[in-house]
């Protein structure tokens, strides 16, 4: 082998191992040394006066479990006469309509959309017609905390904040083992974003369980293919605000109980991430935006690269392990991925009802996940998202 590619296997195996490395740790640690250590922020006061908010719930075809949807809604702590409770219907024809229509003497209002175009086209055409000051975006499967719309409002006293999005709390169906390897994830992310607002550029995406964001912003109209709480954080940066994280505002999302369910839903999100952050690619523009750009590319493109390192290092291993031989290291390596993809193939073929114990998932999921981006990064390039949202139906508890 000729001492270029020796040199070349080194360097792709030097990008595969420092691109994670720098996602997962190095990034969070300079957060950290960019907050200077500051504490998590004390909730601000109550205002002197609530400002009106619409509760907006989107659902397709959700007859199944509106009824819980409804009640959890009715039972947020806000004062009666400033909040709007609106289900926005993308075209169900399952009965969910007629559900919510038992419910209009308790201050339930039920928004139709007629031709079924997906989330975010149905959201776009019920924004003008929403009455609150702040909008507040959940899901029918999302169970919400009492006081959740008081703790993330309380932070639009702050004339910087254009969206403040909730914390996610992943929890396990009482029927089912449950994915343990994305209660792991959520908890991670719910971590960085902290980090990121306490660092003080705000978060580069909200919480699609459970955001805020100031109607001025919510009316600006997002492309129906692609991710509205994502685009969310994105347009208040567009327009000189930040997005926050608020610890205080709990949600509860039922764990995806199939890893292979998981996947698909992966694929999904991924690619839509994918899609909106081109719709937005002027803000990893340094120049123009600072630390903001610097977050945006640290957070999603770079994790988003991760597989990729992937198939760099086993590359690498092998251009390496013809030049020297096949040193230990360098099988462990190869051993390492293939085995990698091996537990993926397992995990998403278990049945439901059998899944992986914790370890075993927890490395399925990653791998999982990894093999879901690359799936993505095909889908956005040949601009193959999708443009019709189907809800990830999490059984609840």
């Amino acid at each position: 082998m000729t001492p270029i590619l020796l040199v070349v296997g080194a360097l792709l195996v030097a990008f595969g191992v420092l691109l994670p490395l720098y996602t997962f740790l190095g990034y969070p640690a300079l957060l950290s040394l960019r907050s200077g250590g500051r504490r998590r922020r004390t909730p601000p006061p109550d205002p002197q006066e609530w400002p009106r908010v619409t509760v907006a719930v989107p659902a397709y075809n959700e007859a199944a479990q509106i009824r819980d949807t409804i009640e959890g809604l009715l039972a947020l702590d806000y004062p009666a006469d400033r909040i709007e409770r609106v289900i926005v219907s993308d075209a169900s024809s399952d009965g969910t309509d007629e559900i919510v229509l038992e419910y209009a003497d308790r201050g339930i209002e039920l928004k139709r959309v007629e031709a079924r175009g997906g989330k975010t086209v149905a959201e776009n055409v019920v924004a003008p017609s929403l009455n609150g000051e702040i909008i507040v975006n959940t899901d029918a499967s999302i169970r919400l905390e009492p006081d959740a719309v008081k703790a993330l409002v309380r932070y639009f006293a702050d004339p910087t904040v254009g969206v403040a999005s909730g914390r996610d709390v992943s929890i396990e169906n009482r029927h089912d083992e449950a994915n343990a390897g994305e209660t792991r994830y959520v908890n991670y992310e719910m971590w960085l974003r902290d980090l990121e607002t306490r660092a003080g550029g705000g978060i580069v995406g909200a919480s699609g369980s459970l955001y805020a964001i100031r109607a001025e912003l919510h009316r600006h109209p997002v492309p129906g293919h692609l991710s509205r709480d994502f685009a969310s954080a994105l347009t208040a940066r567009d327009h000189g605000y930040r997005a926050v994280t608020v610890n205080e505002a709990v949600c509860y999302v039922p764990r995806t109980h199939s890893l292979s369910r998981e996947y698909r839903r992966k694929v999904r999100t991924i690619t839509r991430g994918m899609e909106t952050l081109g719709w937005k690619k002027h803000l990893l523009n340094p120049f123009r935006h600072g630390v903001f750009a610097w977050m945006l590319f640290s957070h999603k493109v770079c994790r988003w690269l991760i597989p990729v390192a992937a198939v760099a290092l086993w590359l690498g291993a092998v251009l390496v392990a013809a030049g020297l031989g096949w040193t230990p290291a360098v099988i462990a390596l190869v051993v390492g991925l293939v085995a990698g993809l091996g537990l993926a193939w397992v995990g998403q073929a278990r049945p439901d009802d059998r899944p992986l114990p914790g370890v075993l998932s927890l490395g399925a999921f990653a791998a999982l996940s990894n093999i879901a981006i690359l799936r993505a990064w095909f889908r956005a390039w040949r601009g193959a998202g999708q443009a019709v949202w189907e809800p990830t139906r999490r059984k609840t508890a």
